[in-house]
């Protein structure tokens, strides 16, 4: 068990035990406060913590960090970019150094006062620099459920569905950070009873819940990775809101795939939760029928037990409503073999792409991860108080995504991806 990890843990810092940010966590991001630019901090219950003025005060000399500017950066690639025995490194000692027992910080009131920041005084911001997206298709009820909506409910999945994680790629250049608000998309669409396309605003603008990982080391062009070694580049996971405008994409899909429809924007939460942190939280995944060709077998547990929750508040609803709660257990492809599939022509990665895992539905209607499912193409509206409800998402709604693992009475969780609709320009 890493060290950092250790569930008997316990920090210096007053942290309450409903708290994401717990000392097994420490999740990376980057953040601007009124006293400084943008760099590297550490969420730690209420506060986030300046790394930079960490090495400042030689509190990383013992480490393998030979630039520690690497901390005074607007996005986490260059750390990143160090590779896993230095995340591990930097992690490890932050984690020594919020113990209970390490003096180092805590008996120090002047550094104790420049280090640490409340969370909510300081402006969170994209925490990599997204060279490259890719959205997957890896939830088996997910595909069952809009297979069944679309096509013949008989044979719901694609021939190739159980044999490769199915993905495209996505608009890395439209991935904004929680609290950026987003405009309703305009596209052409194509009624039933319309003879020929027209063009306006979707009518059915749409959430999908998903997770995202990042990988934090390249690879070069022509090379490809096992499903062995993905782990040894899987930085840390965000949440993921890909915003779907589902009328559009009924009319564009056909035949190269989502376009317009997925482009317009992106909302990922800004804390970036390591891989190791969430070891303790590793699961078997679904029974995989039939068996894979031999690139994409696994060994081990590969699914993480992340409990994952969307709520909507907006015009009409007279609170923020809890509509799905789904878990990312549920995933039939997992990091590991969508990584290992992605590589596997030869495609090269770099420091800071982004893989989304597709929309995470469960079993049980209330754990379908869209609109889409919820209200089953709007056929079956979401009913509030006040006579309120909701086949698709409306202008001034803010939908809010939230995700937390737990055990042995240790939360470690993501915040929050939190974004308001605005209506069309």
């Amino acid at each position: 068990m890493l060290t950092a990890n250790d569930p008997s843990l316990h920090s210096w810092i007053q942290i309450p035990p409903t708290s994401d940010f717990q000392i097994q966590n420490l999740p990376f991001g980057i953040f601007q406060a009124k006293d400084r630019d943008p760099r590297v901090g550490v969420a730690i219950g209420e506060y986030v913590l300046d790394v930079y003025v960490l090495t400042q005060h030689g509190l990383f000399d013992m480490l393998d960090v030979e630039d520690p500017t690497v901390f005074h950066k607007p996005y986490l690639n260059e750390f990143m970019a160090l590779g896993r025995t230095i995340w591990r490194q930097v992690r490890c000692r932050i984690s020594e150094l919020l113990r209970t027992d390490n003096p180092e910080i805590r008996d120090n009131r002047e550094l104790m006062a420049e280090c640490l920041l409340i969370q909510k005084d300081v402006q969170m911001l994209m925490p990599v620099l997204v060279p490259n997206y890719t959205d997957f298709y890896s939830s088996m009820e997910h595909a069952t459920n809009v297979g069944s909506m679309f096509r013949d409910p008989a044979n719901a999945l694609l021939p190739n569905w159980k044999h490769l994680p199915v993905g495209y790629h996505g608009r890395a250049s439209s991935i904004i950070p929680s609290g950026v608000p987003i405009r309703r998309p305009q596209g052409q669409t194509k009624p039933a009873d319309a003879d020929a396309p027209v063009f306006g605003p979707t009518k059915q603008l749409d959430f999908e819940l998903e997770v995202a990982f990042i990988t934090g080391q390249p690879t070069e062009l022509g090379t490809s990775l096992t499903t062995l070694e993905a782990e040894e580049y899987i930085f840390g996971l965000v949440l993921f809101n890909d915003w779907s405008a589902r009328d559009i994409q009924a009319w564009e899909y056909v035949p190269l795939g989502p376009f317009l429809a997925k482009n317009f924007a992106s909302s990922i939460s800004p804390w970036v939760v390591t891989l190791d942190a969430l070891e303790p939280f590793r699961v078997p995944g679904p029974v995989q029928e039939p068996r894979v060709l031999p690139y994409l077998e696994f060994s081990g547990n590969k699914n993480l037990n992340i409990n994952l929750e969307v709520s909507l508040q907006g015009p009409g609803l007279p609170e923020e409503v809890v509509i799905c709660r789904s878990n990312f257990r549920h995933m039939y492809w997992n990091m590991n073999q969508q990584l290992a599939h992605h590589t596997i022509n030869g495609c090269n990665i770099e420091v800071g792409d982004l893989y989304a895992s597709g929309t995470i539905s469960g079993p049980t209607p209330d754990s379908y991860g869209s609109m889409l499912e919820l209200t089953w193409r709007g056929t079956n509206p979401l009913q509030f108080p006040n006579n309120t409800e909701r086949k698709f998402l409306q202008d001034g709604d803010i939908v809010t995504m939230r995700g937390y693992a737990e055990k042995n009475g240790i939360r470690v969780g993501f915040g929050e991806v939190r974004t308001e609709i605005l209506p069309s320009i």
